[in-house]
């Protein structure tokens, strides 16, 4: 086996089979797999395509919104709460909200708020939070609490724990 490898012989009749064989194993495995992954790519497109026209359709205010709001804006939540509030058809008499004042530790800034909505349905509460977070990358809720009004079916008081990293 040893003389085989040192033969030189055996590397002019290797190299060109395999350089060979190198065409073959492409057009025969790798181009229909390429083939067939281009394809299904494609059809993920399309189907994503049609979620996100359908998601256009039932949310378009989240576009409006977006397009609306400048992105130098400085935040605030005064007008950050009155905004997405109004956004969610929450009343202002439905909701009210305390922010503290800016706070640096370890080199970051960060503002704490609280929001309460009063006497809103699951759906209007949800909404809020989600559209708030989503149109501030930097807010986060830390706390929810939910309180059932008595004898309403589907009428809740939240209170909303937020915290603003600058």
């Amino acid at each position: 086996m040893k003389d085989i490898v040192k033969n030189p012989a055996f590397y002019y009749i290797l190299v060109p089979a395999v350089v060979a064989l190198w065409p073959l194993l492409v057009w025969g495995v790798y181009l229909p797999r390429a083939q067939n992954s281009i394809k299904s790519e494609q059809d993920q497109y399309v189907k994503a395509e049609k979620l996100i026209k359908e998601i256009l359709d039932l949310d378009s205010d989240r576009l409006e919104f977006a397009e609306s709001a400048s992105p130098q804006d400085e935040f605030e939540y005064d007008r950050a709460v009155a905004t997405v509030a109004a956004l969610c058809q929450i009343s202002p008499g439905n909701y009210s909200h305390s922010s503290g004042i800016i706070i640096e530790a370890s080199g970051r800034k960060s503002q704490s708020a609280v929001v309460n909505l009063k006497g809103v349905d699951i759906v209007k509460s949800t909404r809020f939070l989600s559209t708030i977070e989503l149109r501030w990358a930097n807010l986060q809720c830390t706390t929810i609490k939910l309180t059932k009004k008595k004898g309403m079916p589907d009428m809740w008081d939240v209170d909303l724990d937020f915290k603003y990293y600058y």
